[in-house]
């Protein structure tokens, strides 16, 4: 049994006051329910979709989760491997850094909506078939994605840190797909399979066969 506390003249001190039992936390200034939600829009591989969301869902999830769209998948979570590209409003993104929240009005093609509507593959896709342009198949939406948002910049006159000075100078016309500036602009798509060189000879194949897009004005203005 513990001994009660003596003061310095050799007298027991009282027994401390028992404490107050804690009464609920405040809630002043905090946020009510449903203020961490928002109403989102989407225009997603020619479907539009109005989604309730937290604010705290990425871009990705909300494609996974809600739309059942799976096809971009989730690897590293930090941006870093790729395999989570998706195309908004025309340009490639790792859609595991946006909040899909920001992306409210915002066209969304995923590797879902790369083919045609009777189901012919994108050139891009019957190309990754016939160069043997993957394995696992993990990372493959994502490249897909990557690949054709490489292929509308470079249309559009975006050069890469390997164009060459004199080319780059010029942006009025192409850039010139070579397997040097394909591994370049993909460099942020990562395939742990190693089938780097199929991705490559698939999109330098596209790229030489098939008719550039005419670039936008708004293409212009991205730097890729």
């Amino acid at each position: 049994m513990a001994s009660r506390a003596r003061d310095p003249k050799g007298q027991s001190a009282p027994p401390a006051a028992p404490r107050a039992a804690a009464g609920p936390p405040s809630t002043h200034g905090a946020p009510t329910p449903g203020d961490h939600r928002s109403r989102v829009e989407f225009h997603v591989n020619g479907q539009d979709h109005v989604l309730d969301l937290d604010n705290r869902v990425t871009l990705l999830d909300a494609l996974r989760e809600r739309l059942d769209l799976t096809g971009s998948k989730k690897g590293c979570d930090h941006g870093q491997c790729g395999a989570c590209t998706v195309l908004v409003d025309g340009r490639r993104a790792n859609s595991c850094l946006l909040l899909a929240v920001a992306q409210d009005g915002s066209e969304i093609t995923t590797v879902e909506g790369l083919a045609g509507a009777d189901g012919t593959l994108h050139p891009l896709q019957q190309a990754f078939i016939d160069h043997d342009a993957f394995q696992c198949g993990y990372c493959t939406p994502g490249q897909l994605c990557s690949a054709v948002g490489a292929l509308r910049e470079a249309a559009a006159g975006h050069p890469s840190h390997v164009t060459r000075a004199a080319i780059a100078a010029d942006t009025s016309r192409p850039a010139v797909l070579t397997a040097e500036e394909v591994r370049e602009r993909l460099s942020g798509n990562l395939c742990r399979c190693g089938a780097y060189n199929g991705i490559a000879d698939a999109v330098v194949d596209v790229a030489e066969t098939r008719r550039p897009e005419e670039p936008s004005t708004r293409d212009r203005d991205v730097i890729a």
